[in-house]
């Protein structure tokens, strides 16, 4: 498959990253229906997954919220009782922490009027300028100060995202309670937005297992239909042709997980089935794998570490099996990774596959920003035949 190939109808043809976490600037000029993300660690592979969920999202609350929290960035303060309150770090996800007025998030594709911007913004001038409901309502919030909270602005569209930022300041000084005055902000923005953009659906996988929270609600989309099989398939690239059937059910060992479901698997020539996780970390891990393709049809899935859990011997089948579900399911898939062998079985893959591009981006870091290298499949066929790194 040569350069002129293009998947069309992907969520994201191409990439641009302003200001964003880790990341002062980054543009990559055309993506593939599933993009593998390489380079060192720390250069901002995993940020540029969640600037993708951020923009899928449309900077939604919840969205930040989450990827603030899994990586950590939350502080902790005693309101006037001397309860613990969990503080969100919303300055993390601009670069270099800074959220002063001057800096703007940018996510989105290459055409600037399709991008997505995040930016802090004075309340009490949101109050001013507002006129009707918001206004009336949001001036009676218990102010001390001077408080900014998130406006994103997409298409068209200003949205206000209830987030308390602190600068300087320490929260407590602000607002007595501030996770409550994020959840009355929170009520008060849901009757401002009332435009909101439809987001497109995303799910991102982290390096270890899937989260059992996440388990009953993928294979909803998959049970008693044509996906059911492709799992079938997925777990047999890890353990082999002993793999008969797969399901998800509620009982006794299942009532101390978060989601109240696990996965079980029949293998042939055994009367009981046994637990999914009994089979191996690879086999989890290709589990979960298949069952959020399929649940991000007609979306976007990211994969972060995208080998994790995958023997070298398995990752040439392993990435024809997300290649082709990907085409199969209209996906657009992301992923990262920091192993040659990973590299080298996707790059077997792609080339092999003359239905669905497949693009390798290096990443490097350079003064005003990141270096996107891109590796179409007959320069990645060359590099993996060579041993040229790529990583």
């Amino acid at each position: 498959m040569d350069d002129t190939h293009n998947d069309s109808g992907l969520p994201l043809p191409d990439l641009y990253i302003e200001n964003f976490r880790g990341i002062r600037k980054l543009s990559i000029p055309r993506l593939g229906r599933v993009t593998l993300l390489a380079g060192r660690n720390g250069v901002g592979k995993t940020s540029v997954l969640e600037a993708v969920e951020v923009y899928a999202g449309r900077a939604s609350y919840f969205v930040l919220r989450d990827i603030l929290f899994e990586r950590d960035e939350v502080s902790y303060a005693q309101d006037e009782n001397r309860d613990k309150l969990r503080l969100h770090e919303w300055e993390a996800i601009f670069y270099g922490r800074d959220s002063t007025k001057s800096l703007r998030t940018t996510l989105g594709p290459k055409r600037e009027e399709d991008r997505l911007s995040l930016a802090s913004v004075s309340l009490i001038e949101l109050i001013r300028n507002e006129e009707g409901t918001f206004g009336a309502l949001a001036s009676k919030l218990p102010l001390d100060s001077e408080p900014y909270t998130l406006c994103a602005s997409f298409l068209g569209n200003d949205e206000i995202v209830p987030a308390l930022l602190t600068g300087e300041k320490e929260s407590v000084d602000i607002v007595s309670d501030p996770m409550a005055f994020e959840r009355e902000l929170g009520f008060l923005a849901r009757q401002h937005n009332s435009r909101r953009p439809s987001p497109i659906n995303c799910q991102r996988i982290g390096p270890g297992y899937l989260r059992h929270i996440q388990l009953p609600k993928f294979w909803g989309h998959v049970a008693l239909r044509d996906d059911e099989s492709r799992v079938v398939k997925a777990l047999k690239i890890a353990y082999g042709e002993e793999v008969d059937r797969v399901s998800v059910i509620s009982d006794e060992a299942s009532r101390t997980t978060l989601g109240g479901q696990r996965a079980i698997v029949k293998l042939k020539n055994h009367d009981a089935p046994v637990p999914l996780r009994s089979l191996g970390g690879g086999a989890t891990r290709l589990f979960g794998l298949a069952l959020a393709l399929a649940y991000c049809r007609n979306g976007i899935l990211l994969i972060d570490e995208a080998e994790n859990g995958i023997h070298h011997t398995a990752q040439p089948d392993y990435w024809r099996m997300v290649l082709q579900t990907a085409h199969e399911n209209n996906v657009q898939v992301f992923a990262t990774t920091h192993s040659w062998d990973c590299v080298r079985g996707f790059a077997q893959a792609a080339v092999e596959n003359e239905n669905v591009e497949g693009v390798l981006v290096r990443l490097e870091k350079e003064e005003d920003g990141l270096r996107a290298v891109r590796y179409s499949e007959r320069r990645l066929k060359i590099a993996a035949e060579q041993r040229i790194e790529v990583r």
